[in-house]
């Protein structure tokens, strides 16, 4: 797509096809209805595939190259093929139908066994059969080609700036107030950690699927051909397709592997908020300049202003993502009796709910990509909270014996700002070895980070 607006952005309902039509382009051919009819196709083929593979079921013969050949082209669902399926749809009112009607019609103008073998098509299949391992398919790609390599590109963004930041040193801000320092570098190498463990997560979550009938127990399967094992062919269909086997379900797979997926996205997304709000406060207690971009504006009426948008942008996007997410790992696993149609109407969120998360991937790299580091400012932000060193001056006199520490310690700084005079004549005070005293002497809060720069380094090294 072009920088241009075009009529179809300009007239799009939701931002994931207007605004941020861009941002979520990775996902149009999977999310999309298109994507939708393709990978039922690649269902209802690999179903039939496998009817001729199995000797059980003898009125369908083993296919020949040239009618493999034909499945193959068939499976390469273009948007104009896609266009006939919901033409067919409008019709029968039936979107699996509509597919199993599509193929039935491009098998007939086959000049191999294809046409013979139509009404196989969809053999003993209810539509959940299929539509569960579609979308099982759909989310499998979704997540392995654009969620995950989003979030690794995002973690290796924040890598680059540990690498940049392991030892700046920097004021920390518990409870919003001056605390022990760390450094920047040390407080991104956290979000380092979290953000790789749910990345990990989502990647190893087992998508389930199950082709079992009606009610799951292969009723119609046996009546037809009773000496089949219907079970272990189901089983090797849903393994070919790169998924994991299901074999105790109702009309539908109960979608729990959905929900497990949904709440580890959602968990990542959570980590990447937090983020994108310590950024925005960074940014604004001056810690982190904003690169300027050549004619962006800022305020309509405030010309200086150089607002961190993108991260803005990021939390809300993951807000709207998180909802539609939590709503559907809630609702998803809930179904009266043996089915009802909620989910059917539900599962079509799917592609909103992952193209906010690529939008609220994509503004959180903008924004990191614009972040210079202001250490002059961090600096003096630091050389103004001498008090923080408090916590050292007293645990070193616990350790050599000086009574009550922590309250002459508190006496001295509680609700104060000191300066680098007052600490030091307290600290010449104390009866401890010259040696410790010496080193508290020669102590800044610049210097007193602990092990935070190879807590960073150690995070951030591959290995």
């Amino acid at each position: 797509m072009s920088n241009s607006p075009d009529e179809h952005t300009l007239t799009a309902i939701s931002p994931v096809d207007g605004r941020y039509a861009r941002a979520c382009a990775p996902l149009r051919p999977i999310c999309s209805e298109w994507g939708l009819i393709r990978y039922r196709v690649a269902v209802e083929l690999a179903w039939l595939r496998a009817l001729a593979a199995n000797p059980g079921v003898a009125e369908v013969p083993t296919l020949s190259d040239a009618a493999l050949a034909d499945l193959a082209r068939i499976a390469d669902v273009s948007v104009t093929d896609a266009a006939r399926v919901k033409a067919i749809e409008a019709t029968t009112n039936h979107d699996v139908k509509a597919v199993e009607y599509f193929l039935k019609e491009r098998f007939a103008s086959s000049a191999t066994e294809l046409p013979a073998v139509g009404e196989f098509v969809h053999f003993a299949c209810t539509s959940e059969d299929i539509n569960n391992l579609a979308y099982a398919l759909m989310l499998r790609d979704a997540r392995d080609r654009v969620i995950v390599p989003a979030l690794d590109a995002i973690i290796a963004d924040l890598v680059a700036l540990v690498d940049r930041t392991a030892e700046t040193p920097m004021l920390s801000r518990t409870h919003g107030q001056p605390a022990s320092p760390t450094t920047l570098g040390k407080e991104l190498a956290n979000v380092v950690a979290r953000l790789r463990r749910q990345r990990d997560q989502i990647a190893g979550v087992a998508l389930l699927g199950k082709i079992n009938g009606a009610v799951g127990n292969y009723n119609a399967h046996l009546a037809a051909y009773p000496d089949v094992d219907w079970a272990a062919h189901a089983r090797g269909v849903v393994e070919d397709l790169g998924l994991t086997f299901n074999p105790m379900t109702t009309q539908i797979e109960p979608h729990d592997c959905v929900a497990e997926l949904f709440d580890a996205i959602a968990r990542a997304n959570t980590i990447l908020l937090d983020l994108d709000r310590d950024i925005w406060g960074y940014i604004s207690i001056g810690y982190f300049r904003q690169r300027v971009v050549e004619g962006e504006v800022g305020s309509s009426t405030m010309p200086h202003k150089v607002n961190p948008i993108d991260f803005e942008n990021s939390e809300g996007n993951v807000g709207v993502a998180n909802a539609l997410l939590d709503h559907l790992a809630r609702k998803l696993p809930v179904s009266r009796w043996q089915r009802d149609l909620t989910d059917s109407t539900v599962l079509r969120t799917i592609g909103t709910a992952l193209g906010h998360c690529a939008i609220a991937y994509s503004s959180a790299r903008r924004g990191l990509s614009k972040l210079e580091v202001d250490e002059a400012a961090i600096a003096h932000d630091l050389d103004a909270a001498w008090e923080v060193l408090g916590e050292a001056i007293q645990t070193v006199m616990r350790r050599h014996g000086v009574e009550r520490p922590y309250e002459r310690l508190k006496a001295l700084t509680r609700g104060r700002r000191m300066d680098q005079e007052t600490l030091r004549d307290f600290i010449a005070t104390l009866e401890i070895p010259a040696e410790a005293r010496d080193r508290l002497l020669a102590m800044t809060p610049a210097t007193y980070v602990g092990d935070a720069a190879a807590l960073a380094r150690a995070t951030c090294t591959p290995g």
